[in-house]
């Protein structure tokens, strides 16, 4: 569990975090929504450790992040998996090198056991037979899974996804969404996904947190969206026009019943 208490950061006089108290789940799928510019890549940054807070604890599984020394910082970051938004593999290098690359650098593992290691996590994410292929020749969908595979390799306690969905169609999407809840529930690991995509939110979203203007706004699950009354949390997430007749039909279901 990760537990963000009183955190603020700025950026010289401009405040971009603003006393944010949230809990992040074990075995669940944490979704940060908002709109761009709302504070929650800085939010995930911090997370990480790519940003200092000017104040505030963040809590893993009661170790406090912030005032660990850089050797723990290190060492924190090998319990951390990440998928970042274009996947981010190294061109030259083979898919199975790609998953290999996080145990050559941290693991001490054998080769043969650290290619065997990184087939398992090819073959989690259905990509067996992939393994001698560059970056280059595969789909979009299929490096975003490479990826997966790459974050999960050292089988970390927290995995933190930046927009994993970017650039993908909505099929290939629900597969991405679909393989990390069912990864976060199978290594019961505290998942932070960083998204706009709403399908993710009501798919997937076992924790949301709506971030808005640096200030958490709203926090809860999918299913009580739609009966929210936050008008921010509400113009946000019914922006389009579908997602607005699908809470009118709700709601007016939910009135008709009275």
């Amino acid at each position: 569990m990760i537990e963000v208490k009183n955190l603020y950061k700025s950026f010289e006089e401009k405040e971009v975090l603003k006393g944010i108290n949230t809990v992040f789940e074990d075995g669940k799928t944490n979704l940060i929504i908002g709109q761009s510019g709302s504070g929650k890549t800085v939010l995930m940054k911090n997370l990480v450790g790519l940003f200092e807070p000017t104040s505030g604890q963040i809590l893993y599984d009661g170790r406090d992040f912030v005032q660990m020394s850089k050797q723990e910082k290190v060492m924190m970051r090998r319990e951390m998996g990440m998928i970042f938004q274009a996947a981010a593999l190294f061109d030259s290098l083979t898919v199975l090198e790609n998953v290999m690359f996080p145990l050559d650098m941290f693991s001490s593992m054998t080769l043969r056991e650290r290619e065997r290691r990184a087939k398992d996590c090819l073959a989690r994410v259905n990509l067996i037979g992939a393994e001698s292929k560059y970056p280059g020749e595969i789909s979009g969908g299929m490096q975003k899974r490479v990826a997966i595979a790459r974050a999960i390799a050292l089988n970390p306690k927290y995995l933190f996804c930046d927009e994993p969905n970017s650039g993908l169609d909505p099929k290939t999407s629900l597969v991405i969404d679909d393989l990390l809840h069912s990864i976060t529930q199978e290594f019961n690991m505290t998942t932070i996904i960083n998204t706009h995509d709403m399908n993710s939110v009501m798919g997937i979203g076992e924790n949301i947190i709506f971030i808005y203007e640096g200030e958490k706004e709203w926090q809860g699950v999918s299913s009580e969206i739609m009966n929210s009354t936050n008008k921010r949390l509400t113009d946000f997430i019914f922006a389009s026009d579908l997602l607005k007749e699908m809470r009118e039909a709700v709601m007016g279901g939910k009135k008709s019943e009275k």
